[in-house]
Parts: structure tokens; C-alpha cells; sequence
């Protein structure tokens, strides 16, 4: 896994989002944060820099400081709603998805709320240990794009 810049944030590679909303989940990264194949995960919204999201367990964020706002809206953290379905806090939206085959599933309205668009590629980076970052904008996305070393995961073509 490259380190993009010295002393600088490490990615896993980038992560084509394809028609049905698929997102592959590299395997390195999802051994480090011990994803299993069939995880029910808490999509966090990104920063304001880097846009996308942040994937993570219900028990890692709820320790975090994330853990406020999921007590407050316990629905991702639960799986209460519907796979995808989103609660908002102060403008942001939080919900959870399904780990299935290296593969998380994202409805395009949802995926709209967090900045993303089918067809784009999301740099997938080391994250705070909370959470892997799934960045679609900012500097490191721009630093990436200079390392053409830098893995592509995405769905094959039928």
C-alpha cells in the first residue's frame, strides 16, 4: 500500500463506483480493519475536504467521538432502518450497508448525499483506524492521481 507524500495519508487504491451502485472494498483494507465477507457496516460522511465517506463498524464508531451522534440517531448503528436508509444530524447523513463478497451496495440517492456519483472513483485510504476513507475530492485525491501504480477495483464487465 503506497504512501502517497511522506509522513502523508496511505492508500489502499481506488474504487470505481459502478452502475448498480457497488463499491469494492479492497481486500487488504478490509483484512486491516477486520471487515468480514458479510459485515453490517456504518457509512459516516467524509470531511469537508475530502468529501465521501468513511466506512466503519457500529462498535469502532461507537467509541469514537461519531458515538454522540449515533446514540442520538441510533438507527445506522442498529440497523433499524432499511439497508441504505439515511438519518441526517445537523446536515450530514449517516446510514448503514452491507459487506457482501469484497462488496458494499449503495442506493444512488444515498450515495448523492455523500458527494458521489455512479462512475466516479473513490481513492480508498487508511482512515483514522476508525473508519476507512472513501475519498472523492480534495488534495490526496489530487496526489493520488499523480501515481498510476495506485490499484483500480471495480466491477468486470458482463
Amino acid at each position: 500500500m503506497p504512501q502517497l507524500v511522506k509522513g502523508g495519508k496511505h492508500a489502499f487504491g481506488w474504487s470505481r463506483v459502478s452502475e448498480e451502485g457497488r463499491i469494492i472494498v479492497p481486500p487488504e483494507a478490509a483484512k486491516e480493519y477486520g471487515f468480514a465477507h458479510s459485515d453490517r457496516l456504518v457509512l459516516v460522511p467524509g470531511s469537508r475536504t475530502s468529501g465521501g465517506f468513511g466506512l466503519g463498524s457500529a462498535q469502532s464508531l461507537a467509541a469514537s467521538p461519531l458515538g454522540g451522534v449515533l446514540s442520538v440517531h441510533p438507527e445506522p448503528a442498529e440497523f433499524r432502518a432499511a439497508a441504505g436508509g439515511l438519518v441526517e444530524d445537523e446536515g450530514r447523513p449517516y446510514c448503514w450497508v452491507e459487506l457482501r463478497r469484497g462488496r458494499i451496495r449503495v442506493r444512488p440517492e444515498t450515495l448523492a448525499r455523500y458527494g458521489i456519483s455512479v462512475g466516479d472513483r473513490l481513492l480508498v485510504i487508511r482512515g483514522s483506524g476508525l473508519a476507512l476513507g472513501f475519498a472523492v475530492r480534495g488534495p490526496i485525491v489530487e496526489e493520488a492521481k499523480k501515481h498510476p501504480e495506485l490499484a483500480v477495483f471495480e466491477e468486470k464487465k458482463r
